[in-house]
């Protein structure tokens, strides 16, 4: 529906990746302002070029970065209304046996880390300005269940899964919504020079998923708390 972020602020971790864009651009047609954050000035800048937003470079993992992050928004559009968590990354092709704890520590970090710092950076500003908001989280199906040779990366997105649980039992009382969404294979160019041989028509797309992040992100989804809606396409 048209024009229902209308004088909502929705920052966006991970905006300048396939699928960050494809959100941007979900939000910047139903009117959001937005608060595009990155680790690459110039990929933003790229996404900014086409959405319009507030560019934020920001290490999602670092305390320190997220609250310099969060007081530039507020700075410049006064709160932030929805949190739309695009972060992560996949590691895998070792058995615990043979060493996996390099890896271990990429993916706790990337994938479990940043979902603490920063949804736990984000719902603080919406505690301490009383702000009724959403928090949406990208995680993957690796986080309900394991297999071979995957150990490190799927119980990273486990933990992110159980982090949004508990957040979501936390601030149900102050009108916050904490959800995810678990997408399968994603249709994006990396993910297609990966596997060149897979049939790309059975994946997710980009647009999909951001339309699946919005619903999670409406006023009207407020009875939905705590939940991770599986978005899988033919895949």
């Amino acid at each position: 529906m048209a024009g229902e972020f209308a004088g909502k602020v929705v920052m966006i971790t991970g905006a300048g990746g396939n699928l960050g864009q494809a959100v941007a651009q979900r939000f910047q047609a139903g009117g959001a302002s937005l608060v595009l954050v990155g680790r690459t000035a110039t990929e933003l800048e790229a996404v900014a070029a086409q959405t319009g937003g507030l560019v934020v470079t920001a290490d999602v993992t670092d305390p320190a970065s997220m609250e310099a992050a969060l007081a530039t928004a507020v700075q410049h559009h006064g709160r932030v209304d929805v949190l739309a968590h695009t972060v992560g990354g996949y590691a895998a092709g070792t058995p615990v046996h043979e060493g996996i704890l390099d890896t271990w520590d990429k993916m706790m970090a990337l994938n479990a880390r940043s979902v603490l710092v920063t949804a736990g950076s984000v719902a603080k500003h919406m505690v301490d300005n009383q702000i009724a908001g959403r928090i949406v989280v990208v995680l993957s199906r690796g986080a309900f269940k394991g297999a071979a040779n995957h150990a490190a990366y799927n119980a990273s997105k486990a933990a992110a899964q159980r982090i949004i649980e508990s957040m979501a039992a936390e601030l149900a009382d102050k009108g916050i919504t904490v959800n995810a969404v678990s997408p399968s294979v994603i249709d994006t160019p990396p993910n297609r020079s990966a596997m060149p041989r897979a049939d790309f028509s059975k994946w997710v797309q980009p647009a999909q998923l951001a339309d699946a992040i919005a619903f999670l992100a409406q006023g009207s989804s407020s009875a939905v708390n705590g939940e991770t809606l599986e978005v899988n396409a033919r895949s």
